[in-house]
């Protein structure tokens, strides 16, 4: 028995609406299932990486809508004692590939809440991974360098440049 025509129409509307509407991946782990924190002092928002441990955690870099944006810094700190930091790009509040510095690097792309928890790293990614680490680092020292801070514009070019070795 064959349907009338507007039943099969209003089935492939139906259909191409549900595709439409249905959230991408990104947006489904973006939403619910990341911990999302805020910097304690600009109150920007972000998912830290879970390598980088619980804590108050800050972000430097660009903060568009609220979300941490862009290449950037995120840093643990215990009071006055600095922690890991991630150096890398982010995307709407979430890391996308970068750099934990934690005494030792963790390198790659941002994947079941944390960088780089791939056994077997892919070349490109790691070379990626620390460009991105590198520029983030820059951009962290441009930062600092424009409010003044000499010393810590410094600290965070040297950090580039040990990132950049990393590459060759």
């Amino acid at each position: 028995m064959q349907q009338p025509k507007s039943l099969k129409v209003a089935a492939v509307l139906a259909f191409a609406a549900s595709l439409w509407s249905a959230p991408s991946p990104q947006a489904q782990e973006g939403s619910g299932s990341l911990s999302w924190s805020k910097d304690p002092t600009s109150h920007c928002e972000f998912v830290a990486p879970l390598s980088l441990t619980a804590g108050p955690t800050y972000w430097t870099g660009a903060c568009p809508g609220n979300k941490a944006s862009g290449q950037g810094m995120l840093r643990r700190r215990d009071g006055d004692r600095a922690g890991p930091a991630f150096y890398g790009e982010m995307r709407a509040g979430v890391p996308v590939i970068g750099v934990i510095d934690d005494e030792g690097y963790r390198v790659g792309r941002f994947k079941a809440g944390d960088i780089g928890g791939d056994a077997e790293l892919d070349p490109q990614v790691r070379l990626d991974a620390f460009r991105a680490a590198a520029k983030a680092a820059r951009e962290v020292s441009g930062r600092y360098a424009g409010q003044g801070n000499a010393a810590s514009s410094r600290h965070y070019e040297t950090i580039a440049k040990q990132l950049d070795m990393q590459i060759e």
